[in-house]
């Protein structure tokens, strides 16, 4: 059997974020399928990070990332060009741009910040339930694999580098409604190097994961049935505190608004110990066939 075939998932994953050199702040990364259409947009911002980082003093990390999808990109290479817009004191901002076919399919700010001292507080976690013992995604969907596509069944449900635990199951067949709002813990199925960019970019990869599903809650669609079609417009995202994601992770995300064919959602990350380490914000488009508006 082949190394490629032995590998883990969470190791094809981190093998992603390894970006090849392609000219001065030139690089490139490849692309992984993991069920869906176009290329996940959590990989593309999670490699765009990472070819910030490789741009950056070492001692400044990610504070913000303001990210918008611009075309759906293919499973296949994508270059991506570093701008150095600023250098300060305390601060360094880099524009990235993802290119396919010599097309911007995606561009990113992401500024960077010298550690500092200075106050530090934050909301409290809210009391849920520990991950133990709660069902994962890709378990509830083992018990829905007839609704899956045949062409996308062995690839969704394959154990994936992240797993996700919602505290309230989704209801993947027939939904009823709920509010919009979702409590997930998550992880990295596997030990990481204690490298802070990689931690970041692996959870800018997997805050695209339940956001925007959120706002579908309270009308009761299901992605199965085909009741809804949605796809990243733009994506923010903000590291407060250092974190591992090879250790749990509660995300909590909630969907104040829908409207013209648009939902946005809103989430924070604890740290298992009650610590807020990061937020993340998206809007993208979300629409239903004629008749079901939820």
């Amino acid at each position: 059997m082949s190394e490629a075939n032995t590998e883990t998932p969470l190791a094809r994953l981190v093998g992603l974020l390894q970006l090849e050199t392609a000219g001065q702040d030139r690089f490139r990364g490849h692309s992984e399928n993991i069920g869906t259409p176009a290329v996940f947009g959590g990989q593309v911002l999670a490699q765009a990070h990472m070819a910030a980082c490789l741009t950056v003093p070492g001692e400044r990390v990610a504070h913000s990332l303001h990210a918008y999808f611009l075309l759906p990109g293919r499973h296949a290479p994508i270059d991506y060009q570093v701008e150095r817009v600023r250098d300060g004191g305390s601060f360094s901002t880099r524009r990235v741009v993802a290119m396919q076919d010599e097309q911007p399919i995606f561009e990113v700010l992401a500024s960077f910040q010298a550690r500092a001292e200075g106050i530090d507080r934050h909301d409290p976690m809210p009391p849920v339930p520990g991950p133990e013992g709660i069902p994962s995604e890709l378990q509830q969907l083992r018990k829905v694999i007839d609704w899956v596509p045949a062409p996308m069944r062995e690839i969704l449900v394959t154990a994936g580098a992240i797993e996700y635990r919602p505290l309230v199951p989704y209801e993947l067949v027939e939904p009823t409604p709920r509010e919009a709002r979702s409590s997930i813990w998550l992880r990295a199925t596997g030990t990481l190097p204690a490298a802070l960019p990689l931690h970041q970019s692996l959870l800018a990869y997997a805050s695209d994961h339940g956001l925007l599903r959120t706002a579908t809650l309270p009308h009761a669609l299901s992605y199965l049935r085909g009741d809804v079609r949605v796809a990243s417009l733009d994506h923010a995202m903000w590291f407060h505190r250092d974190f591992r994601i090879d250790d749990w992770l509660l995300f909590q995300v909630e969907s104040p608004s829908v409207v013209g064919g648009r939902a946005i959602a809103r989430g924070v990350f604890y740290s298992r110990d009650g610590c807020l380490v990061a937020s993340a914000v998206q809007e993208g488009i979300m629409r239903t066939p004629a008749g079901r508006h939820g």
